[in-house]
């Protein structure tokens, strides 16, 4: 399917100008530092008519993280939209239907208006799915459109940051969101909710006064490990020997780095299965003939939230697949008690899977543990290998623009489809790895309850090492502008 119908169309699109000339790494930084200050403004302001004592926040956490959102304000459904249309898009391509070439200028804009339209469709959806199954609750039923306008509105100003941030930031919107996000939740679960629990051990008193203190602190050690974790991976890569065919005695290295695809695949893995415990929540109104197959997708039950109840996915294949379990810490903060509760809490409770043609069969919670992580991972992969796809990023391209720049592989003749071979070694595999790695660790550190969730510790480390990565190449572009020219 070929997008030129699309021209018609993208001159009523609102976009983002792009700058009239390049931006100094100073200029970019005032920018980014705005959007970020846009980005809280809005983080930090409920939507009118929002009930916001009946908003069960310890529930959401994970989705508010990796969506770069927060329940009840006008950016409640956060930068899921964009993602959204980015993992349909990236199926459409990798699957044939969608006939995209992301080296031409003009499919390239096409397929970014396409998106930016997909993105929009999706928000005023979600939007709508937030508040009619009760995960936004309203003060009265007469305000449902005016807080579904809100919402709306807000998830399409986070397109427009987003865009924005491509255009004049350091970064893309999306990294930002979510590292800006993830930051702030640890610093205030820690303030919040780390450090009481700590005193209020010491102040118990005890033989075990001193140990329940440290032991308060294990979200915090696990986030911890997870950075670490995530740093030493980073700095794993294969590096090839290049030499420079116009000028003998001139070589470099081309490094391959163990995270190929970076953190990328867990963060559309991840929305995917969130996204579900959202979408599926039509289903807890199903009554009749069609119940049992409905709960057998998914599962709802009431749960207190403030001063009123919510639904919280409970049962069925759509929370076999999901991070739905309880955190570790006190049951003051949302938690189950401590690690004690939660290891026993994941190794006796059963979940409920409801039989289409009648009956219920119990899963214990362990079984969920496993079926998660391997989901987890799988879709890693998948969403791995059609990311270097989609991007540009498989061996075929990276022969081309070696070749292309006067580069070849010591012991090989100057061919793209001898160096594709070489590269070939390396890239599928480092790719797969690289995928199975970040989903193993995200499954890991959702499991041990990381402060901030280990899924957002995991993304924020990789954002912000690919930022570090960004900046230094922009610092090197304004030392030595030639460069850039050449790089380009």
């Amino acid at each position: 399917m070929a997008l030129e119908f699309i021209d018609n169309i993208s001159k009523y699109v609102p976009a983002i100008k792009p700058p009239s000339r390049a931006l100094s790494l100073r200029e970019k930084m005032y920018w980014t530092a705005g959007v970020i200050a846009i980005f809280f403004l809005l983080y930090n302001t409920y939507a009118l008519g929002v009930n916001q004592q009946a908003v069960s926040q310890p529930f959401l956490q994970l989705i508010s993280i990796v969506f770069a959102a927060k329940i009840g304000s006008v950016i409640t459904v956060g930068i899921s939209p964009i993602i959204l249309s980015s993992i349909v898009l990236q199926l459409l391509s990798g699957s044939g239907l969608l006939d995209i070439d992301m080296n031409d200028p003009a499919q390239k804009a096409r397929y970014q208006t396409v998106q930016k339209l997909a993105s929009m469709s999706i928000a005023v959806i979600e939007a709508v799915v937030y508040v009619a199954t009760g995960y936004v609750p309203i003060s009265s039923p007469a305000l449902f459109g005016i807080v579904v306008l809100q919402l709306a509105i807000g998830a399409i100003i986070m397109i427009y940051l987003d865009e924005t941030m491509s255009k004049y930031g350091i970064t893309s919107g999306i990294n930002l969101f979510i590292a800006s996000g993830v930051s702030y939740s640890i610093v205030a679960g820690t303030v919040a909710i780390l450090i009481p629990e700590a005193v209020a051990a010491i102040q118990a008193g005890g033989a075990a006064a001193i140990s329940n203190a440290i032991i308060a602190f294990g979200p915090l050690f696990f986030a911890i490990l997870v950075f670490l974790a995530s740093i030493y991976a980073y700095e794993m890569k294969v590096e090839l020997p290049l030499a420079f065919e116009q000028f003998r005695g001139i070589g470099g290295r081309l490094p391959i780095p163990f995270l190929y695809v970076s953190v990328l695949p867990v963060v559309l893995a991840s929305s995917l299965e969130l996204s579900f415990t959202v979408w599926f929540r039509f289903l807890a109104g199903v009554h009749g003939s069609l119940q049992n197959l409905a709960r057998f997708i998914a599962y709802y039950q009431p749960v207190a939230a403030g001063t009123g109840t919510s639904l919280q996915l409970s049962g069925g294949l759509a929370y076999l697949i999901s991070p739905t379990f309880p955190y570790p810490y006190s049951a003051a903060y949302g938690g189950i008690g401590g690690y004690g509760p939660y290891f026993t809490y994941l190794m006796t409770h059963t979940t409920q899977l409801f039989i289409p043609w009648g009956g219920v069969m119990l899963v214990p919670e362990w079984i969920h543990m496993i079926i998660y992580t391997v989901v987890l991972v799988i879709l890693c992969v998948i969403f791995g290998r059609f990311w270097i796809e989609l991007t540009g990023q498989n061996p075929k391209n990276m022969a081309e623009q070696i070749g292309s720049g006067g580069w070849q592989i010591p012991g090989f003749r100057r061919d793209p489809r001898i160096v594709e071979n070489v590269l070939n070694k390396y890239i599928p595999t480092l790719t797969v790895l690289g995928s199975i790695f970040v989903g193993l660790l995200a499954a890991l550190a959702t499991l041990t309850g990381a402060i901030g969730t280990g899924m957002g510790v995991l993304l924020t480390v990789g954002i912000i090492y690919m930022l570090y990565q960004q900046l230094e190449q922009e610092r090197i572009y304004e030392t030595y502008p030639i460069l850039q020219k050449i790089t380009q």
